[in-house]
């Protein structure tokens, strides 16, 4: 995963044109990037960014961001009734406690992968 300006990228491999190409995730826009090594592909990725946001900028429109910091979620009612216990149990509102236990849950899965 490339990450640049808060936009994350991803680079697969095309093995028949020996091309390394990707798309910035999570945003509708189509922004895409190519190059045949890693370094070149970072900085395409990068080029890419940047361009998506200048061409923005000359068409007077927010570009997207990948991430609104809200993340809507959908549970069962006992699972919701277990949030609010373990939450409380921990003296912290329900958005408090689940973003704590999921930030620390996912850097444990990055850590683990890396």
């Amino acid at each position: 995963m490339l990450n640049y300006k808060g936009y994350v990228g991803s680079i697969e491999v095309d093995l028949e044109s020996g091309l390394l190409y990707g798309r910035v995730l999570d945003i509708r826009d189509v922004v895409t990037f190519e190059g045949t090594t890693v370094a070149e592909a970072r900085q395409e990725f990068q080029t890419s960014v940047d361009d998506y946001l200048d061409f923005c900028a000359e068409l007077g429109q927010e570009p997207e961001k990948p991430f609104s910091g809200k993340l809507p979620f959908r549970t069962s009612a006992e699972h919701h009734r277990l949030i609010f216990l373990a939450a409380s149990k921990a003296g912290k509102s329900m958005n408090a406690w689940m973003d704590e236990v999921l930030v620390q849950e996912a850097k444990n899965l990055i850590t683990a992968v890396d």
